[in-house]
C-alpha cells in the first residue's frame, strides 16, 4: 500500500498496473483528494449503488469501477494483440483513466441518513466535468483528462481517442444492460 495515499491505494490495487510511477502517484493523489472533499468514505463506496439513475440498483459503485478497469485493460490488450501499432493504445493512460472515470462522483454524491442522494455540486455539474477538473488540479496528461471529460454522453458531439472509445463502451456496457433490462 501507498503510504502517501493509503485510502486510495486501499481502494485501488489496480494502481499497480500503471508503469509510470508519477502518473501512477498522481493518480492516487486524485482519489485521495476527492475522498478527502467527498462526503462519502472508502467504505460507503463498497456499498452505495454505483447509479442513482437506476432504481434499486444493487452493484455498489466499486463493484462496477473495479469491472469498468478490469474489462478496459482485457478489451486493451486484445486490441493490441489483433491491431498491434495500427490502433495503439496507451496501457498507462488507460488504466488512469478507467480508475478515475467516476472520480467526480465523489462530489456529485452525498448522504442523507442511510440514503445516497444528489449533492448539490452534483445538481450543477456532472462527473465528467468534475472528474476532468479534478485530473486537472493534479496535472495529470491531457490524455487522461479527455478520457474522463469523454466518457459518458457529454463526449458523444467529439472525437475520441482509442483509450476514450475503449472507456466509453466498456462504462455504457456495464451501465446500460442495468437501466435497459429486457427482462
Amino acid at each position: 500500500m501507498n503510504k502517501k495515499y493509503p485510502k486510495a491505494s486501499k481502494l485501488w490495487p489496480e494502481a499497480a498496473w500503471i508503469k509510470d510511477k508519477e502518473l501512477r502517484e498522481k493518480t492516487l493523489q486524485v482519489w485521495e483528494y476527492a475522498l478527502a472533499q467527498s462526503a462519502l468514505t472508502p467504505e460507503d463506496l463498497e456499498v452505495i449503488p454505483f447509479t442513482l439513475i437506476v432504481k434499486d440498483c444493487k452493484v455498489s459503485f466499486m463493484k462496477h469501477k473495479r469491472a469498468v478497469v478490469h474489462i478496459s485493460v482485457a478489451a486493451a490488450k486484445e486490441i493490441q494483440k489483433h491491431f498491434g501499432d495500427q490502433l495503439p493504445v496507451d496501457m498507462d493512460v488507460l488504466t488512469s483513466a478507467a480508475i478515475l472515470v467516476d472520480v467526480g462522483k465523489l462530489l456529485e454524491y452525498a448522504k442523507e441518513g442511510n440514503k445516497t442522494v444528489t449533492s448539490e455540486t452534483g445538481k450543477v455539474l456532472r462527473h465528467t466535468f468534475s472528474g476532468a477538473g479534478l485530473a486537472m488540479k493534479f496535472d495529470l496528461p491531457l490524455r487522461v483528462v479527455h478520457a474522463i471529460a469523454y466518457h459518458s454522453r457529454e463526449g458523444d458531439m467529439g472525437k475520441r481517442t482509442p483509450e476514450g472509445y475503449i472507456l466509453h463502451h466498456v462504462d455504457f456496457m456495464t451501465f446500460e444492460p442495468f437501466k435497459d433490462q429486457l427482462w
